[in-house]
């Protein structure tokens, strides 16, 4: 390194060691206590298995994705124990003297912990993306809207928002599942074999018969089909019809019958169910 010589480093994982040779530039930077450096380099793409699987994900807050297969996967969060030590050293920094070492050493300690958090969710991101792009030959995740969805409601003076401090825990705890990350990574990975299925109808189309109904999503875990009686976790629902490219456009609408039959007809005086707002998915 320029100033300072040759120094000394640790790989953080196994097998990264052969990108070296090939790496052109490097980065060191210092966060948080800790010593960093980035090798820039362009990896292989992931080998696809060549079994033609398909595997729709279907993304929420309170399982950050769901597979078709009926995995769900959790992107790692802080303890309860982390938590409160970041609402303790949060309300030590602001009673501390201004510029003091106590305040800086509180505000040390919260960055601490909330990097603890971004790194466990990168290393999550990092692992689940290699497993879809060693897995499957097509992954196909449900369209969203991320920078849309945590769009502040604070509003302007004029027109201030409703219920700020609602959408901002939201907010919150949309960034704190990972999507974006997800996805990009699994396509940087995987290149050409991940798609994107329009997030509109996906948690109230029934995978078994197709039916669109909003009466169907009993909860945010339930689902039960009002025309054929399928009943499945609504979350691996919808994961399926990603899985099967359904979302966005409904179906023709159709009349139920009995026993669960639906047959075709030119117009119904139902209306199609719709979502509070198109494009945002139901948790």
């Amino acid at each position: 390194m320029p100033g300072c010589g040759w120094v000394r480093f640790r790989l953080s994982a196994k097998g990264k060691g052969a990108w070296l040779p090939v790496a052109k530039t490097f980065r060191v930077t210092y966060r948080n206590g800790q010593w960093h450096i980035a090798f820039a380099v362009i990896p292989d793409p992931t080998p696809a298995p060549g079994t033609g699987e398909v595997i729709g994900i279907d993304r929420g807050v309170r399982i950050t994705a769901a597979l078709s297969d009926g995995r769900k996967l959790n992107s790692p969060q802080l303890t309860v124990r982390e938590r409160a030590r970041i609402r303790k050293h949060e309300r030590r920094a602001p009673r501390a003297p201004k510029g003091s070492a106590r305040k800086t050493a509180a505000y040390a300690k919260v960055a601490g912990l909330k990097a603890r958090e971004v790194n466990r969710r990168r290393d999550w991101c990092e692992k689940t993306s290699t497993m879809l792009a060693r897995s499957y030959d097509l992954v196909r995740f449900e369209k969203l809207n991320i920078k849309s969805m945590t769009r502040s409601a604070k509003g302007t003076a004029e027109q201030p928002g409703r219920n700020v401090r609602q959408k901002a825990g939201l907010n919150r705890a949309i960034l704190a599942q990972g999507w974006g990350l997800l996805r990009r990574r699994t396509e940087q990975k995987a290149p050409g074999l991940v798609e994107d299925v329009p997030a509109p109808y996906t948690s109230l189309r029934c995978s078994a018969c197709g039916w669109i109904e909003k009466k169907s999503r009993k909860s945010q875990a339930d689902f039960v089909c009002v025309s054929c009686g399928f009943t499945c976790n609504a979350d691996e629902n919808a994961s399926i019809n990603v899985a099967a490219g359904q979302g966005g456009i409904p179906r023709p609408r159709r009349t139920a019958g009995a026993g669960g039959v639906t047959t075709a007809t030119g117009r119904s005086s139902a209306r199609e169910p719709q979502p509070d707002r198109v494009g945002i998915p139901h948790f």
